[in-house]
């Protein structure tokens, strides 16, 4: 059995027929063709659904539909400004911080609602607010790099390519921690 329920998704009030028991993911991914938001552990372990509910940031395979009714819902597809991508798309892309990209949408969400929360954050909050998404490719610096650029760029009104040298300073020529600093880093530690 069928209901239709109205979302606002990404800016636009749809109405959808949903199966009663479907959550938030399955509504998005299966009714209404928005793939950015992956399906990974259906049981809120890896964060690669993650959507943004009114800003904050939601694990959308543990959403029943229905508790997302009468809130604004932004899925990766919804972050990009038009036809320019967001400042954390663009800074993800700069820093290399995505790999096969499967983790990348429900990241991208999770520090868009820590950007909107709080548009300085310090490495150490960037760490906990994306510490519910878990990558496989990645030792995460490079993430964590793109995200402080990102950040900056937005509370400075600038895009990211005109930021990128002076924050991240070294890691964008290549340097200390650019390529392999992470196996240099923990080679150093032991």
């Amino acid at each position: 059995m069928k209901d239709v329920i109205t979302l606002r998704v990404n800016g636009d009030e749809v109405e959808v027929g949903v199966p009663t028991h479907w959550t938030l993911l399955e509504t998005l991914r299966y009714e209404l063709g928005l793939t950015g938001s992956k399906q990974g552990c259906d049981k809120g372990d890896c964060g690669a659904c993650t959507v943004l509910l009114d800003g904050r940031a939601h694990l959308s395979c543990i959403m029943p539909v229905y508790e997302a009714v009468g809130h604004e819902i932004t899925t990766v597809e919804g972050l990009a400004d038009g036809p320019r991508p967001h400042a954390l798309q663009d800074a993800f892309d700069l820093c290399g911080a995505a790999q096969c990209g499967f983790c990348t949408p429900g990241i991208l969400a999770s520090a868009a609602g820590l950007l909107r929360e709080n548009p300085d954050p310090t490495r150490r909050e960037i760490q906990e607010a994306l510490s519910g998404n878990l990558c496989r490719c990645t030792g995460y610096t490079k993430i964590f790099d793109a995200v402080e650029l990102a950040a900056r760029a937005v509370r400075e009104g600038r895009p990211p390519a005109e930021l990128r040298d002076e924050v991240l300073g070294a890691a964008a020529a290549g340097g200390p921690r650019g390529p392999g600093a992470e196996a240099a880093e923990a080679a150093d530690a032991s």
